[in-house]
């Protein structure tokens, strides 16, 4: 043990050391500027449109560079353009923020970064968004700048949720370097809540260790457009919590044989969940989620196996299969090693082509997503 001691903190001295050469001087992430190009696709007209727009002094004008005089916009200032311009994809008014779960049982499978760029691109385009770790491990958290062993405490996580010290998130929010976009951290002391929760079931009358997460969330579901959790990779009492406490699911699967078998005991375990908590009936019984997502994520298309196992998995989940494949690409690889995703790129200093090719995935990817979310706004508003 001393030697596996001495080992972690070698590790995490490392890894600290990383964090300071490839972040922001300060070691703190830093949001991209975005041109004037940017700022009109998101929005959806054109260069000359947004011209325009500014003469009207009714949105933030962004500021010209010295040389050349280029026109570039901070995140918040884009922010407010895509909020106004997109305004018939926000949260209508009296509608609950949209729980999305990011989860798998299989380690791998480019889990945390489909939940770190859905939250980004969720920002983007206007939607306020709180992005919650509830992995032990903390990848979401670092991917925020931010490293878990060293400056993630207790009360920036759902620890306290978990041991009953706190029943309402608020506590735990924090905002972060991308604006729009809050964090409920995680760190491996998150672990404890593995013994925390089914303790409070056996020594609380009444208490539900599945509904916790879910309980704590409901007062900022007013606050907030869209909730994105990152879950663990395995069945857990914390994973329990964060699957009952979304309205939607997506499961991130690459085409290989091994992902593709883990992903069905992915649904397998679930059902199995629901049904035992459907038995014990209460509010919680008949659980169900307005979306199911599979999405196909680091593609390869050199692997001889690919085209076979996107077969299958077309085959078994149908219309659950979203209409679009992440690559496996340089991009995604070097940004990862930079506590980084696509849309952390202020310039990237590959191929255009390999750049594009990525980050047009992600973005149809979130397209998609955020019309799941707004198609299920909509329909709620017209049960009610």
């Amino acid at each position: 043990m001393p030697r596996i001691a001495a080992l972690a903190v070698r590790a995490g001295s490392m890894v600290e050391q990383i964090r300071g050469r490839l972040l922001a001087p300060e070691a703190r992430k830093v949001a991209p500027i975005y041109s004037t190009a940017q700022l009109a696709a998101l929005c959806g007209v054109d260069k000359a449109h947004v011209a325009y727009r500014i003469t009207k002094e009714d949105l933030p004008s962004g500021r010209l560079t010295p040389a050349g005089g280029k026109r570039n916009f901070e995140l918040s200032e884009l922010r407010s353009w895509t909020r106004t311009y997109r305004a018939d994809k926000m949260r209508p008014a009296g509608k609950k923020a949209f729980t999305i779960a990011v989860g798998n049982f299989k380690g791998g499978v480019a889990k945390t970064t489909t939940a770190m760029v859905l939250a980004q691109g969720l920002s983007l385009r206007g939607h306020r968004v709180l992005a919650i770790d509830t992995d032990p491990q903390g990848s979401l958290t670092t991917l925020h700048g931010l490293l878990p062993e060293a400056e993630i405490s207790e009360d920036m996580t759902i620890a306290p949720l978990c041991d009953g010290s706190q029943s309402d998130i608020r506590y735990a929010i924090r905002s972060t370097y991308w604006d729009g976009l809050d964090l409920v951290a995680a760190a491996p002391f998150l672990f404890s809540a593995e013994f925390a929760l089914p303790a409070r079931q056996m020594q609380e009358p009444g208490a539900r260790f599945w509904d916790v997460l879910n309980a704590g969330l409901e007062s900022v579901r007013d606050l907030y457009d869209v909730i994105v959790i990152d879950t663990p990779p395995s069945l857990s009492y914390v994973t329990i919590n964060a699957l009952w406490a979304a309205n939607g699911i997506v499961v991130p699967v690459p085409p290989s044989g091994l992902d593709f078998a883990s992903s069905a005991q992915f649904w397998s375990l679930l059902a199995d969940l629901g049904a035992n908590l459907d038995a014990q009936g209460g509010d919680m019984a008949g659980k169900a989620f307005d979306f199911l997502h599979v999405l196909l994520s680091r593609v390869d298309p050199s692997d001889p196996a690919t085209p076979a196992v996107r077969q299958w998995i077309q085959a078994t989940y149908g219309e659950y299969t979203l209409p679009v494949e992440i690559p496996k690409t340089s991009v995604t690889s070097n940004k990862a090693a930079e506590f980084a995703t696509v849309y952390d790129v202020q310039k990237y200093e590959g191929a255009a082509k390999t750049y594009k090719r990525a980050s047009d995935a992600y973005d149809a990817f979130v397209d998609l997503v955020e019309q799941s979310v707004v198609s299920s706004w909509s329909d709620k508003a017209q049960v009610q």
